[in-house]
């Protein structure tokens, strides 16, 4: 929930030689808990709030934990498994792509787990202890589910689901394509800070410039960056906004899936830059848990994604470093410094 969009918000057009009158168009309200922003170019105005609205609903109907009624809902609820519609099948697979591709570090089934430490769409029924997660450790695992052509089933009755780690990528996603579809070639699409952006900002007829925040004032002296972004996603996870106290404890919300409790190192958080928001939104969760070490390892020679790091240092000093394909859309001021990889 890190990224905050620098576009400029005049109603300026660019007439270039050769080139239609854009207008810039902006669409901005509540959704899936946050507030969502879409800004895009074109010669008339395509995209209505009516459709929007409605977007977010068919999504809502499928991936909400927080609807009565929704798909995810009624496969949690069940005790073999559901018919699903496309949005909950494409979530699922993908979110067993990424289990599969980081060995486990992300996994949807920690509903059970995201329940008993108290982040879950109700209060736990108990304070968590130690047998409060083992018994929910249980009903962990993402081999324990799979897709069989339009069903989504499981093998045991308690297993859950919770895909907030990476349906609001997906979100993102499907408003893209619905903009490509009308012919919209240079936008904008933004969900509570899980970006995606195509082609260029028409005021300035140059890249989205994108801000990344530094997590806290807590951390001392701020780490903003920003990014120059003609295609692709970027979404972040941290450790620092969504918590509780517990015995006088700081605990995150990101839980480890194989340990049961919540995430513990020295990460900070991770902004992941990837070409769709659903990849990014995967990996940036499982990298929060995989640790600096490992993600490094991990996006050394990727072509295809790179990320952001913040993470704090064994003297309590908080640095930053970048891997993978970031560097090639980092933009450093002269009196910048940060780590590559």
């Amino acid at each position: 929930m890190l990224l905050k969009y620098l576009i400029s918000l005049a109603y300026a057009c660019c007439l270039l030689r050769g080139e239609p009158e854009y207008r810039v168009f902006r669409l901005e309200g509540n959704a899936q808990g946050t507030r969502y922003h879409i800004t895009y170019f074109s010669t008339d105005s395509l995209v209505s709030m009516a459709e929007i609205s409605g977007v977010f609903n068919s999504l809502d109907s499928s991936l909400s934990l927080y609807k009565p009624y929704s798909l995810i809902n009624k496969f949690n609820q069940s005790q073999k498994g559901i018919a699903v519609d496309a949005h909950l099948k494409n979530v699922v697979g993908k979110s067993v792509e990424v289990y599969k591709s980081t060995r486990g570090e992300f996994d949807v089934t920690v509903k059970p787990l995201v329940q008993a430490w108290g982040f879950g769409a109700s209060k736990p029924a108990t304070p968590v202890n130690a047998a409060s997660i083992q018994k929910a450790l249980a009903c962990v695992g993402s081999l324990r589910f799979s897709l069989k052509g339009d069903s989504l089933v499981k093998s045991i009755p308690c297993l859950e689901i919770d895909l907030n780690g990476i349906a609001q990528g997906y979100s993102v996603d499907f408003i893209c394509g619905l903009l490509e579809q009308k012919g919209i070639d240079n936008y904008m699409v933004e969900i509570g800070g899980e970006l995606r952006v195509k082609g260029l900002n028409k005021n300035t007829n140059q890249n989205f410039r994108i801000g990344i925040e530094s997590p806290s004032d807590n951390f001392g002296t701020p780490l903003k960056k920003i990014v120059l972004l003609k295609s692709g996603a970027l979404t972040t996870s941290g450790n620092y906004r969504k918590y509780r106290y517990e015995g006088g404890k700081k605990i995150s919300h990101l839980i480890n899936p194989k340990t049961g409790y919540p995430i513990k190192n020295e990460m900070i958080s991770v902004t992941v830059f990837a070409k769709d928001a659903i990849t990014a939104d995967g990996f940036d969760n499982a990298f929060m848990g995989m640790g600096l070490t490992q993600t490094l390892r991990f996006l050394k020679n990727r072509k295809d994604m790179g990320a952001y790091l913040i993470y704090q240092k064994p003297d309590g000093s908080i640095a930053d470093m970048v891997a993978g394909t970031f560097p090639q859309i980092l933009k450093l001021e002269s009196n910048e410094q940060t780590s590559f990889y």
